[in-house]
């Protein structure tokens, strides 16, 4: 990374376009769908990171591709994202009542709004992605098929079902690492491959973008397991602690907090390793990935 790059501002800038993307792709309703709408937008615009989409843009331009033809990719991913926070939230799942230092969607709207709510991000995220027409049909397909994979039970609620029937058992470092890998790394894995594939990036580029993607989706959620016990619930906006207390399996309970932070250290050693054949372009991707275990939120 060169000296003068500043990851703070970058990620400053990149929130702010998919920001205004996301405006765009949901904007307010008025009619019988106004309050589902408000619901969605309620969670969409609590003040995420909006970590899914700005890989996913930092993957087209580390292939040469540019912002505009990733967007709806990187939108639909963030409501993907959010529909299943909402769904974790609930009373069925995970039942917290903060989130992004809110109250949690269920809370606000009830139960019924707020299931609907998710539902209503997970089929908007392809209505988007249908209308793909800055990509030749073929890529947006392969766009289309990358993150409706993650988000399936080959993916991410694959992982939410292991997270569920381990609850309460003995950590275990192989289901732990079945879990992360599809409920975290999957989708995180989907924003780079899709990113590149927006980009117009090779079959190689794209491969080497997803290994980079479920490395440091595993390194991202090492790192939550560990805020999980040591952050600052102000700073996180929700309650830490919450893990133990539910009987999780999780990094930490199954190898100690040592040997999960030397875990994530190996993974974004191997994000970075993926990054071997890219040019100054990835530089971001570079950044991003040790930014994933230094952050405090």
């Amino acid at each position: 990374m060169t000296p003068d790059f500043d990851l703070k501002q970058y990620l400053e800038d990149r929130r702010l376009m998919v920001e205004e993307a996301l405006e765009v792709a949901l904007p307010q309703q008025d009619g019988p769908e106004t309050r589902v709408v408000e619901a969605m937008r309620y969670s969409l615009f609590a003040g995420g990171k909006r970590l899914r989409p700005i890989l996913c843009l930092a993957a087209s331009e580390a292939v040469g591709g540019d912002l505009k033809a990733a967007m709806p990719a990187g939108c639909a991913l963030e409501m993907i994202h959010t529909y299943s926070l909402i769904h974790d939230d609930l009373p069925a799942m995970d039942d917290d009542d903060l989130r992004r230092g809110k109250p949690t969607n269920h809370k606000v709207f009830g139960e019924a709004i707020a299931i609907l709510a998710g539902d209503g991000l997970l089929t908007e995220a392809f209505v988007l992605l249908s209308d793909y027409n800055s990509l030749l049909p073929e890529r947006a397909v392969q766009v289309i098929g990358v993150i409706a994979e993650a988000a399936s039970y080959r993916g991410m609620v694959g992982g939410q079902v292991v997270d569920i029937l381990s609850q309460n058992k003995r950590a275990e470092l192989e289901t732990v690492q079945q879990m992360h890998s599809r409920k975290t790394a999957a989708l995180i894995a989907a924003a780079t491959e899709s990113g590149a594939l927006s980009g117009k990036g090779s079959e190689a580029q794209v491969a080497a973008l997803g290994r980079y993607g479920r490395a440091i989706g595993l390194a991202f959620q090492i790192a939550d397991d560990i805020l999980d016990i040591e952050g600052d619930t102000e700073l996180l906006g929700k309650t830490t602690g919450a893990d133990e207390a539910r009987g999780k399996v999780t990094y930490p309970a199954a190898v100690g907090l040592e040997r999960s932070r030397q875990a994530a250290n190996e993974m974004v050693n191997d994000a970075l390793a993926a990054l071997e054949g890219f040019d100054d372009r990835a530089n971001p991707l570079r950044s991003l990935a040790n930014y994933i275990i230094t952050r405090k939120k």
